[in-house]
């Protein structure tokens, strides 16, 4: 089976125009959605059933720009988080920190907002840092050591993305 990229017909990289991706899947999914194949064989529903949720998949994780760059890593053969666990010790120190300001500031409604944007700001800069470094790993060929060497820090940052993602939910969590 073809990947999220090749099944909507996008490249294979990082930087992904999501209007592009958008177009692509309402394309796609209309002409295999199971609406538009009521009269088909009940073979040809099904296929047209699994390709409809294959396509759904697909545009649910190239969306998302975590789950596109875990979805890349993957593809490049990249460390999972199961397999790569580490984080900077500074970045986990920062985010224990984070976590103290927002048990501090819960009753607190511009301070969690202020705080709200404090945390976006560091999942843009993720985001910003995940795309140079994908960027230059597609201009490296895969046997190279430097390869290998940016797969893990792509790793170590979606590590940290999670940490970020995590503050972020519990940021609209009820107090304990």
């Amino acid at each position: 089976m073809s990947d999220h990229f090749e099944l909507l017909g996008l490249p294979r990289r990082y930087a992904l125009d999501l209007r592009a991706l958008e177009q692509a899947y309402l394309l796609r999914s209309r002409a295999v959605h199971p609406d538009f194949h009521t009269t088909a064989t009940p073979a040809e529903q099904a296929a047209s059933l699994a390709l409809s949720a294959a396509l759904n998949a697909a545009y649910a994780t190239l969306r998302d720009p975590f789950r596109r760059a875990d979805y890349l890593l993957n593809l490049y053969g990249g460390p999972s988080a199961e397999e790569h666990k580490q984080i900077p010790p500074e970045f986990l120190a920062e985010m224990l920190e984070c976590r103290e300001q927002l048990e501090q500031v819960r009753h607190n409604p511009q301070a969690l907002a202020d705080l709200e944007a404090d945390f976006r700001r560091r999942q843009d800069q993720v985001i910003e840092q995940l795309a140079a470094l994908f960027a230059e790993l597609e201009k490296i060929p895969d046997h190279e050591p430097q390869h290998l060497d940016i797969r893990r820090r792509i790793r170590m940052l979606l590590n940290a993305a999670r940490y970020i993602q995590g503050l972020l939910r519990d940021l609209h969590a009820p107090a304990p």
